[in-house]
């Protein structure tokens, strides 16, 4: 089963850990985190209650375009497209084009893994 791993930090963290790795001075293990958020606020935002529906629809019913997506939730082309952008930034999507440049989207994970730190890294290594 894949498994996409998202991380919580602070604009700060997340900027100094990306300086480490940049400078050769931390390396990132297989396990850590591949998308970070500033806050689990806006984590659940962006992985609310009706975008997980939305999702397990992707995954189940294999849209082959937008149009048949909102046949299929309800849901108005616009706000699809809106939200599946959102969503596709932080790496839960992919949208790929079809026939006559119609959108298709599909999801690459079966699962999402939320790494919540309950402390602040030590001074001398960047957040994980």
């Amino acid at each position: 089963m894949k498994t996409l791993r998202v991380g919580i930090a602070s604009y700060e963290e997340m900027k100094a850990r990306t300086r480490a790795i940049v400078r050769g001075q931390y390396r990132p293990t297989a396990g850590e985190p591949k998308i970070w958020f500033t806050s689990a606020e806006s984590f659940a935002r962006v992985l609310s209650d009706r975008n997980r529906a939305l999702l397990q629809v992707i995954a189940e019913e294999a849209p082959g375009s937008l149009t048949q997506l909102a046949e299929l939730t309800g849901r108005r082309k616009s706000n699809l497209s809106r939200t599946l952008k959102t969503m596709e930034r932080y790496g839960f999507v992919q949208l790929g084009r079809g026939a006559r440049g119609s959108v298709i989207p599909k999801v690459s994970y079966q699962k999402i893994s939320l790494i919540l730190p309950l402390s602040r890294p030590l001074p001398d290594r960047p957040a994980a």
